[in-house]
Parts: structure tokens; C-alpha cells; sequence
């Protein structure tokens, strides 16, 4: 920007560099958020734009994500950063993994999403295994098998002649659908795909023959792009909703654990990572896939990171409980933060009850606090009364659960683990931190909270040439935010613990 002073009598004509607001949009399974990001000084700021809920709507047996209401959550974030003054640079988008949005020929949403907790892909996986070998896609993918992966989606979808799929034009990932519903045009970003179970572990792309067996023509998925791809500009419609200009949306790492785990702030290989919030995710970077009959076995995945790495990873059923038993207990007049939760559940008996946070019984339950009630009494433990024993108990059976993924990573791993980062908004909880810590005897490196929207800002950075490499980006996020370190405690009362844990189903 040339901006003309006078001096004296005299013009002078200054250059002014305006400052690159990066504006991304981070949405999770319970909530998402926008946040305009900058650099300055070599260091990262964030403020947030907006805060809203992002909703389960079950209707007519089914369980759906309003499409709609996010993409006007974000046109609602986009218009809002304009008034206040912020002048953006790009746009990027990331979302959990699996899900997908069908759009017509005529580019229109056909349906909302199904949510990957909707129960119709419960016995998907044994039903599409019963056509095609199961140790022939995790070969070809590297995928554990889950039965909300896309892979079982369509598979069920296709059986079930859903409308929906028989109508569409093109097949699009959540974060991807959203773009195009901005930009108008359509790609297939990498690291999301990656989490389908269809795209093969070592080129990136859709194997063939896995969607024949599933009866889906590649052709309705879009050309597959890496992180920083210009995906294209803000449409003439979204122009005017936002009073914004042509706006370029980059794809980032679309999958919110890659954008994560590209800020992690770790100097070296040697580390781990738990991605901690409503799941929880440990793991690994690779630089190729680990495929083995172990890796099989233990159904760790690989999915796909910045730079064509590979996140060798464990899914684990993180926070969600804890959230289930919050709302129970807000609907019924008790409104707990999680901050009150663990001061009550450092007050109430250690290991008095524990349970397998990763049993299928607590995907999706009518009530939490009554399957884990019910947990307890079937395998013969005092069931937690209080909300400090509730909280005690779903914090230590995840710390015991970490221990149980580590030890398994740790024979997998093609390098030492020293450390493990946790990153995400679970990190913030110094409680689990330091049992987390105990459990697995290494230490644990707390922070950025906000990993996820850190990884997608910094990928639009990178895309606009403010920044070079992955290494660079970790660099500025060491710098850019606090961490806390959490030690080992001395004792063997976790040993015990780990003893218990591992004869619970």
C-alpha cells in the first residue's frame, strides 16, 4: 500500500506492507471456531473470531451434520473479521476425518452428511469383508478398520440404494465441501482422504479396485491435491454475503489431526504425539507407511501428513465420555467446567473403578454415566457415585489406555520415542497430563492447545511463501506459544493399575 505524506512542504511516497491475516476455520465433532492468525516478529497471534456449536441432528433414525449452518458459520466468521478490519490474506478449512457430502450434477447439496456416529454402519465392516479379503485393504491402505470409516459408509450406502449416493455428481470430504461451497470448485485433499480406507497408503491415491467392491466410479471423487494447494477464490455469492473480495481458500491439512500434528512444537524426530479432545490420537511421524502384520493386528493406521508424511497412528476414544457425563449432568441442573471436575476427582479414591474407554458400548450410549455404571457392576467394581469418581475414573482408565498404545508404538516405531507431546484441548488438563505422565514413565510436553487452527494457519502461510518448511513451521510455534513439562512420578500404584486394566474387556 503506497501512502503519500508531506514533510515540510515536500510528498514523500512510503511503501506499507500490510500485515497477512490468515483465517481458519476449525471444526470439530462438538464445536468449531474461526481465527485470524498473523505473524509478527517471527511469532504466531490468534485471535478468535467466533465460537459455535456444531450439532448432531438426528431425524428419522438417523444421525446427520447440518452442512448448511456450518458453511453459514463460517460466511457469519468470514463477514465479522471484515467489519472488525482484518484484511485476509486466504482462507483454510480443516474438519474431522471419514465423513463425506454428495452434491448433484447441478453442483447442489443432495442430503445432509450422515455423522460417523450414526449406528447404520454397525456390522458394515464384517459385511463388506465377507466380499473382499480384509488383509488385502490394510496392504493396500494401511487403515484400521472402523466402522464409521468411508470405506464402510458407502459400502452400506450402495446396499442400502441411498438415494443420495445413486444421485450424485461428485463425492466430497467435509473440509472439501465447505471450499466448494465457498469457491465453487472442487478438489480432494490429500490428508483427509487419507482417513477413508479406500486410498492406497504409498501413492496417496483412491485404489481402484476397493471402489469397484464398493460399487462407487472414482469418477465422482475430485483430483487429489497436497496441503497449500489454491483450491480457487471466494465466489461472487459469498463476496456478497461477506463484503469481502476474491479471497483465495487454500486447501491446508484438511484432516484436523494433520493440521495438529504439523504444530507440534518438537525440535526432532525422536517424539510421539497425543492429539487430545474428543478422540484422542497417538502416534507417530513416518516418513513411508508401517504395514506389517503387528501393525495390522494392533489396527494401527497411517494417514497422511504435510509433505507426504505419514501419521502412524492409534485412535483412541478420548474426552468424549467425559463430555457425554457433563451434558447428562448439565440437562439435570449441574453445571460443572472441566476445571471443578478434576479438583473433585483429586479428592476421590484412587482406581476405585476403571473401564476400557475404547469398548463399543460407549460410542454412543442413551446415557454415559448409566454404561459406565453398568460396566462397572458386570465387571465387578464399586460404580462411581459422585462426579469427582465418574471423572476419576474416566481420566485414570485413559492414562492406563495411553500406557497400553505406547507400549505397542513403542515396538512398532523405526525410531526411539523420548517424549510425548500432547496437543489440543486436552492438553490444558494438567490432571490427566501428570497421570499421563505416570502411566507411560516419560515425560509429557503440554501444548499449543490450539494445535489444530495453528497447523491450518501455518499451512496458509506457507502457501502465501511467509514461511518455507515443516521443521520452520514447528520453529515458529515453539516460540509462538507455551508449554508446560510433566515428569514421572515415582511409585509402582500405576503398575498395579495396568495390571487390572489390561483384564478389563
Amino acid at each position: 500500500m503506497i501512502v503519500i505524506i508531506f514533510v515540510k512542504g515536500h510528498c514523500h511516497r512510503i511503501n506499507i506492507m500490510k500485515k497477512k491475516v490468515f483465517f481458519a476455520v476449525d471444526l470439530g465433532a462438538t464445536s468449531g471456531r474461526t481465527i485470524a492468525a498473523s505473524l509478527e516478529d517471527g511469532k504466531l497471534m490468534l485471535n478468535e473470531i467466533s465460537r459455535f456449536p456444531n450439532h448432531i441432528i438426528e431425524l428419522q433414525g438417523h444421525a446427520y451434520w447440518d452442512l448448511p449452518a456450518l458453511y453459514m458459520e463460517i460466511i457469519a466468521g468470514l463477514r465479522d473479521a471484515g467489519l472488525k478490519g482484518y484484511e485476509i490474506t486466504s482462507i483454510g478449512i480443516d474438519t474431522w476425518g471419514v465423513d463425506v457430502a454428495f452434491f448433484g450434477s447441478d453442483g447442489g447439496l443432495l442430503r445432509n452428511p450422515y455423522c460417523y456416529r450414526d449406528t447404520h454402519t454397525a456390522d458394515a465392516p464384517e459385511q463388506f469383508f465377507s466380499r473382499f479379503d480384509s488383509s488385502k485393504v490394510y496392504e493396500i491402505t494401511g487403515i484400521q478398520v472402523m466402522n464409521f470409516n468411508t470405506l464402510f459408509q458407502l459400502d452400506t450406502l450402495r446396499r442400502n440404494n441411498c438415494p443420495a449416493l445413486e444421485a450424485a455428481g461428485k463425492i466430497l470430504f467435509i473440509p472439501d465441501a465447505l471450499s466448494y461451497m465457498l469457491t465453487g470448485k472442487a478438489v480432494t485433499e490429500r490428508t483427509i482422504a487419507s482417513t477413508s480406507q479406500m486410498a492406497d497408503a504409498r501413492s496417496g491415491e483412491f485404489d481402484a479396485g476397493i471402489l469397484d467392491a464398493i460399487g462407487v466410479d472414482g469418477s465422482l471423487f475430485s483430483p487429489m491435491v497436497d496441503p497449500g494447494y489454491c483450491i480457487g477464490m471466494l465466489s461472487p455469492e459469498v463476496r456478497r454475503l461477506t463484503g469481502l473480495g476474491a479471497i483465495p481458500v487454500i486447501a491446508v491439512a484438511g484432516h484436523d489431526t494433520a493440521s495438529a500434528v504439523a504444530a507440534v512444537p518438537a525440535a526432532d524426530a525422536d517424539f510421539a504425539y497425543l492429539s487430545s479432545g474428543t478422540w484422542s490420537l497417538m502416534g507417530i511421524e513416518a516418513d513411508a507407511p508401517i504395514i506389517s502384520d503387528k501393525s495390522r493386528e494392533l489396527n494401527f493406521t497411517n494417514e497422511g501428513g504435510v509433505d507426504r508424511t505419514v501419521r502412524f497412528l492409534k485412535n483412541i476414544c478420548g474426552m468424549w465420555l467425559l463430555e457425554c457425563c457433563r451434558r447428562e449432568w448439565s440437562a439435570a441442573g449441574i453445571d460443572t467446567s472441566y476445571v471443578d471436575l478434576c479438583v473433585q476427582a483429586e479428592k476421590a479414591e484412587r482406581f476405585r473403578s476403571l473401564v476400557n474407554p475404547d469398548n463399543p458400548r460407549f460410542a454412543n450410549p442413551e446415557s454415559m454415566l448409566a454404561e459406565i455404571a453398568d460396566y462397572c457392576r458386570e465387571t465387578g467394581q464399586p460404580v462411581p457415585e459422585t462426579q469427582g469418581e465418574y471423572t476419576l475414573c474416566i481420566l485414570e482408565s485413559l492414562a492406563l489406555r495411553y500406557r497400553q498404545v505406547m507400549s505397542n508404538l513403542r515396538d512398532l516405531a523405526p525410531h526411539e520415542i523420548k517424549c510425548l507431546h500432547i496437543i489440543g484441548g486436552g492438553s490444558r488438563n494438567s490432571l490427566l497430563n501428570q497421570m499421563t505422565a505416570d502411566a507411560i514413565g516419560m515425560p509429557v510436553v503440554a501444548g499449543p492447545s490450539e494445535a489444530t487452527a495453528i497447523g491450518n494457519a501455518l499451512m496458509q502461510a506457507r502457501a502465501a511463501g511467509v514461511v518455507g518448511s515443516l521443521q520452520e513451521m514447528r520453529h515458529i510455534v515453539s516460540e509462538s506459544t507455551d508449554t508446560l513439562r510433566f515428569e514421572p512420578s515415582p511409585g509402582n500404584e500405576w503398575d498395579e493399575a495396568y495390571m487390572r486394566y489390561n483384564n478389563l474387556q
